[in-house]
């Protein structure tokens, strides 16, 4: 039994695959095959890294070319990222000399806080937005009239 698997069964596949027609031959030569142009980077691209550059074509495509160990690679520059929007939910409240925020999850309201002098770019954001207008900033507080 073990024979029949171990050889009998590749045997089988390779004479499988091979096909015994008696093969036509004409005259004419094989299609070309098709290749495509080799790739390029255009004369005017800005070099912008190490075996990287960056043109516009004339239809105002950017596009990044890339030399690999495969030839020149080109793909199309995403676009750059609007300014951050604030999360939806995400509150913030003076407690004390910390700041307080609050932030609806999937699994109920995830809460932390931070000094104001600690706060990130984002948090910072948020707290500009819901604090009380008519308080003022504590770094434009006169202390000369406290």
């Amino acid at each position: 039994m073990r024979l029949l698997v171990f050889v009998l069964l590749p045997v089988l596949a390779v004479c499988a695959g091979q096909d015994k027609s008696p093969q036509k031959k004409t005259g004419a030569a094989p299609a070309a095959k098709q290749t495509a142009a080799r790739l390029e980077v255009p004369a005017g691209a800005e070099q912008i890294g190490p075996q990287t550059w960056r043109h516009t074509d004339e239809k105002g495509q950017t596009w990044i070319y890339r030399k690999t160990p495969f030839g020149i690679t080109r793909i199309a520059e995403a676009p750059s990222k609007p300014e951050t929007e604030l999360p939806a939910g995400l509150k913030a409240v003076q407690v004390g000399d910390e700041i307080r925020f609050e932030r609806p999850g999937p699994f109920g309201t995830t809460r932390w806080s931070r000094k104001l002098d600690e706060l990130t770019e984002l948090e910072r954001k948020v707290w500009e937005r819901d604090r009380p207008k008519s308080e003022t900033p504590p770094e434009k507080k006169d202390t000369a009239k406290e």
